[in-house]
């Protein structure tokens, strides 16, 4: 694959972009190399489309970005039922992890404090990372200046954003032109993934993680998340739904 948009799809109105892990790292270095302005990644899971179908200024950062990926099981599950099957995963810890690996100036923005500094000390240990700077800051308005004021001096090519979403995919999308003054040329929301650097939160074992068994593991771990995936059975009814009608095509 070149550094070219590619195939994209879409489920229950969003778009989702059919790209391997590997793809979007090419992406990646290629935006940081000849893009003038910032390109916003998200990496999407089934509470987030859900979450979209409420809030229209989310719909819209996700409408706008660049790269939206399959970051939830459910997503390859519905995508599959369409008859448009995706090539694979590209979840937010990993892709931060292969982004550590491919030479380029990250920051780490969010999480509780201390939290970034810690992820930011097993990226640079154990992938070799470039980490210029990190903060927890908020997404609140008023704080906003210190943490741009952070990433100006710091000037990072890629910066990860932990504020959970859709806090910290439209704080990217609020701040692009602020952003893109500042070096940044790439961007994307990362949700938990400090705190599983960290070892704040355990990461579910890899056989989980193949099952697509990660909510359960997060439930039976965090049992207060049960309100938040109270739309997963939701989300799986409309998702075959429109996969029904995607087949039957229209009726004439």
């Amino acid at each position: 694959m070149t550094s070219s948009r590619p195939h994209r799809i879409r489920i229950l109105g969003l778009p989702l972009d059919d790209v391997t892990l590997a793809e979007a790292v090419i992406l990646v270095k290629s935006w940081c190399a000849v893009a003038d302005t910032l390109q916003q990644i998200v990496t999407l899971n089934p509470e987030m489309v859900m979450a979209a179908r409420r809030n229209t200024a989310f719909r819209a950062v996700i409408e706008g970005a660049a790269l939206v990926t399959a970051d939830g099981v459910g997503l390859i599950a519905a995508a599959r039922l369409r008859g448009t099957p995706l090539r694979g995963r590209v979840t937010g810890v990993d892709l931060v992890e292969a982004l550590a690996t491919a030479g380029l100036r990250l920051f780490l923005l969010g999480a509780a404090p201390g939290v970034a500094e810690r992820a930011a000390c097993v990226l640079e240990q154990r992938f070799g990372a470039t980490v210029v700077g990190t903060w927890a800051g908020s997404p609140r308005p008023e704080d906003a200046s210190h943490a741009l004021a952070r990433i100006a001096a710091a000037r990072p090519q890629v910066l990860c954003v932990a504020y959970g979403a859709p806090a910290q995919d439209l704080w990217i999308a609020r701040y692009q032109n602020e952003l893109t003054r500042a070096g940044v040329r790439v961007a994307l929301g990362v949700g938990g993934t400090f705190d599983y650097l960290a070892g704040v939160v355990p990461r579910p074992p890899e056989v989980i993680r193949r099952l697509g068994l990660e909510w359960l593991y997060r439930l039976i771990r965090q049992p207060w998340r049960w309100r938040r995936q109270l739309v997963l059975p939701y989300f799986a009814a409309l998702a075959s739904l429109e996969a029904i009608r995607a087949r039957l095509g229209p009726v004439t």
